[in-house]
C-alpha cells in the first residue's frame, strides 16, 4: 500500500514559543517542556491540549516528545501546532517524524539547530485517519515493551546500590565503622600506552582498550582496535585477570571515573592512556573495589578530585591513587559479589530481551510507514 506524502506545514504550525528561564520555573503549577522533556513548572501554559513537539537546538536536535495536557512548550523546543486531529493522530505523526528522522533538517556545527524554514521542506506520508489509529496502536504497544525492559534495566540497577548500602553502610557516614584506606595502600595503580602515528615502527601489534570499551561494571568489546608496541611495554602495560580499569576523561561530568574488571576476555591485551589500571591486593576484590567507585560515593570522590579542562573533565593516576575506599572483611565482599552476580545475571538476561525488542520496534517502524504492516485487512 502506498501512501500519500504531505508537506508537515500543510498538516501544522511549527512554532517556537517564549522561554521561561530556569530562576522562573517553580516547585509546582503547569509542566514545563525544554529540550527534553518536562524539566519544571510555570504559573500558565501555552498548549490546553497535547501536542507533538521536536528539540530544536543543541546535542539532542530532532528529539520527539508528545506533551501532557496545559503544558508550556520553552524555545528549545518548537511545537507543532494547529493539528487537524480529525484528519491526523498525533501519536502516529510522532513515530512517523521518529522513524524519517532530522540529518536533512539540521544546520549548524557548534549549535546543531532546526528552523520552520528547514522544517518547510519535510514530507510524511499520511494514510487515512483510521489507519493512522492503527499504525500508531501497534508501534505503541511494541514501544512500550522496550520501556518496561528499560525500566527493569534501571531498577537492576538500583537494586545493586541498594544491596551496596545494606550490606556496607553509607560510605560517607561509615555506620558499621569499616576501615578505610586509598587505593594506594590496596594495589598498584599504572597508566597506559599513549596512541600516536610514531608508534608504526613499533614491532609487535596487540589489541588495546580505550575509553569506548569501559563502562560501569560492564565492558564492550563489540569493537577492539590494535596498537603497535614493544615487548617492554607489554611487560608494563598486558592487563591481568581482576585488573580493575578507570575512565581518565569523559565530556560527560557523571562518567568519569567509571570502572569496569578485566576477566581475560581477550587473551593478551593492554590499555591506552586514558585508562587507568588498578592491580589489587589479596586483601581486596576486584569487583569489590568497582562497584565501590562506581557507588554514589566513589563517584562522588573521583568527580571531586577531577579538573575540567576544554569541557573535559579528567583524573590524574594521584587522583585514583588518593581515593578512599572502605575495606570490610573479605568473606563479606564475597557473599556481596555473589548476590551482584546474580543481578547480573538477570541483567544479560534483561539486555537480550531489550535488544529483540529493539529489533522488533525497528521492524514495526520501517514496515508501518511503507505501508507493509497487516492491519488485519480493515478497510480506511
Amino acid at each position: 500500500m502506498i501512501f500519500p506524502m504531505v508537506g508537515l506545514n500543510s498538516i501544522c504550525r511549527p512554532t517556537q514559543w517564549k522561554t521561561i528561564s530556569t530562576s522562573q520555573l517553580l516547585e509546582d503549577g503547569f509542566p514545563v517542556y525544554g529540550a527534553n522533556g518536562k524539566i519544571g513548572f510555570y504559573s500558565s501554559y501555552t498548549h490546553e491540549h497535547p501536542t507533538v513537539m521536536i528539540t530544536c537546538r543543541g546535542a539532542t536536535c530532532g528529539n520527539i516528545h508528545i506533551s501532557d495536557s496545559k503544558s508550556y512548550i520553552n524555545g528549545n523546543a518548537m511545537a507543532f501546532d494547529c493539528i487537524d486531529e480529525k484528519l491526523v493522530d498525533i501519536k502516529y505523526l510522532k513515530y512517523c517524524l521518529e522513524n524519517r528522522g532530522f540529518s536533512d533538517v539540521i544546520s549548524g556545527s557548534a549549535q546543531p539547530q532546526i528552523t520552520r524554514q528547514g522544517l518547510s521542506k519535510v514530507e510524511i506520508p499520511l494514510p487515512s485517519l483510521l489507519i493512522q489509529k492503527q499504525i500508531a496502536e501497534i508501534l505503541e504497544k511494541a514501544d512500550q515493551l522496550r520501556k518496561d525492559c528499560q525500566q527493569m534495566e534501571q531498577e537492576l540497577n538500583n537494586l545493586v546500590q541498594a544491596v551496596f548500602i545494606d550490606m556496607f553502610g553509607d560510605p560517607v557516614s561509615n555506620p558499621k565503622g569499616w576501615v578505610i584506606e586509598t587505593l594506594s595502600d590496596l594495589g598498584e595503580i599504572k597508566g597506559g600506552l599513549q596512541v600516536t602515528s610514531k608508534r608504526s615502527s613499533n614491532p609487535i601489534e596487540v589489541p588495546y582498550l580505550r575509553v569506548a570499551n569501559v563502562y560501569r561494571d560492564k565492558l564492550n568489546l563489540d569493537v577492539i582496535k590494535t596498537i603497535r608496541v614493544t615487548q617492554n611495554e607489554i611487560e608494563k602495560t598486558k592487563l591481568n585477570f581482576g585488573d580493575v580499569l578507570f575512565v581518565e576523561g569523559h565530556g560527560n561530568p557523571d562518567e568519569v571515573g567509571r570502572s569496569s574488571v578485566w576477566k581475560n576476555e581477550i587473551p593478551l591485551c593492554v590499555h591506552q592512556n586514558h585508562l587507568i589500571r588498578f592491580r589489587p591486593s589479596d586483601r581486596v576484590l576486584p569487583d569489590y573495589i568497582s562497584a565501590y567507585t562506581n557507588s554514589s560515593s566513589g563517584k562522588r570522590q573521583l568527580l571531586g578530585m577531577s579538573k575540567t579542562t576544554s569541557g573535559l573533565n579528567t583524573l590524574s593516576t594521584s587522583n585514583v591513587s588518593s581515593l578512599k575506599c572502605l575495606v570490610p572483611p573479605l568473606e563479606l565482599q564475597k557473599k556481596y559479589i555473589e548476590i551482584i552476580e546474580s543481578i547480573n545475571d538477570k541483567r544479560l538476561l534483561n539486555e537480550k530481551i531489550i535488544y529483540d525488542h529493539e529489533c522488533t520496534f525497528n521492524s514495526l517502524m520501517q514496515k508501518a510507514f511503507r505501508g507493509e504492516l497487516n492491519l488485519n485487512n480493515r478497510a480506511a
